[in-house]
């Protein structure tokens, strides 16, 4: 009772952490597993074409890792709120956080301006390009949310949202950018887009029936299909130039070998008349192919110390 007279609210700390569970539920904090790969991947060609002489290593490893996971975050609450309404009215987004009512705006908008800002902290930290570039990254994972509604492109924006990590890690090693890093960019542009549109077909019929932009809008689901099969074939060609101009060696191309084979996998999984393994196809393979590309590639970065 006199904690009551006092004005203490003893509930605030149980509440504020668990609508912070929710949403890093509602973001899927998990799947930054995505995209840190590749930009940890451009860290190390960086630390490589350096000849590993790079200060602060460790450091310089630990505030990518942050910035990642801070844009990706900001990016993710930043597009469910964006699209809250849209959510509500499609039948496989309404019991999202946001339109079920289980997260206020404001508490996604508090988040969404803490992630930034813990974004804008390890570009700081990194170097002075990093941070004077950092308000363009934030302006362009930021400008995907509102994509969809007049381009049918939206998934290459998305693409080329996760695209610039692996620059962006390059420059916080080498405070400059190396257009040959750029193939990277492009293999996680077209990588991404193309299970993009893999993952939309779900909303082929939700999309047909709104003012909202796709793929399989405006082509059908066999053909976006077959559009993602030639996006990831891109990503494939996009990775060989960049083990070409790089002169990475052997375990690179195995890595390569193992990245088409998955994808070939994921493709095997969705059919036209069959979207009900999209979320394996999705996530799961999609998690692999993030992680043993890293595999592959950081083994060949380091038994291949300096460039041949």
């Amino acid at each position: 009772m006199e904690n009551r007279r006092r004005g203490i609210n003893w509930n605030f700390p149980p509440m504020f952490l668990k609508r912070l569970k929710m949403t890093l539920e509602m973001i899927r904090f998990e799947h930054s597993v995505f995209a840190l790969p590749f930009a940890l991947t451009g860290a190390l060609l960086a630390f490589r074409e350096s000849g590993f002489e790079v200060d602060r290593k460790g450091w310089i490893v630990f505030w990518i890792v942050v910035a990642m996971v801070g844009a990706r975050s900001a990016a993710m609450a930043f597009n469910r709120l964006v699209d809250a309404e849209i959510d509500a009215q499609n039948p496989r987004t309404k019991t999202r956080h946001i339109p079920a009512g289980l997260l206020s705006r404001g508490f996604c908008w508090g988040f969404t301006i803490a992630s930034s800002g813990i974004f804008l902290t390890a570009a700081w930290e990194l170097n002075p390009l990093c941070f004077y570039l950092s308000p363009l990254a934030l302006g362009v994972v930021f400008a995907y949310s509102f994509t969809k509604r007049f381009t049918h492109l939206s998934h290459v924006v998305l693409g080329f949202a996760l695209g610039i990590a692996p620059a962006a890690a390059w420059i916080a090693v080498r405070a400059s950018l190396d257009p040959r890093i750029l193939w990277l960019t492009a293999a996680v542009t077209a990588w991404t887009a193309g299970f993009d549109v893999i993952y939309s077909c779900q909303d082929f019929e939700f999309d047909r029936d709104s003012d909202l932009f796709s793929v399989p809008k405006v082509f059908g689901i066999a053909k976006a299909l077959l559009i993602a099969k030639i996006l990831h074939l891109g990503m494939i060609v996009s990775l060989l130039m960049l083990i070409y101009q790089l002169h990475l060696g052997a375990l690179s191309l195995v890595g390569v070998a193992a990245v088409t084979g998955l994808l070939i996998y994921e493709h095997g999984l969705v059919k036209p008349t069959d979207l009900s393994r999209v979320n394996a196809a999705f996530f799961t393979m999609n998690g692999w192919v993030s992680v043993l590309f890293f595999v592959f590639w950081a083994a060949d970065i380091f038994l291949i110390r300096q460039p041949l």
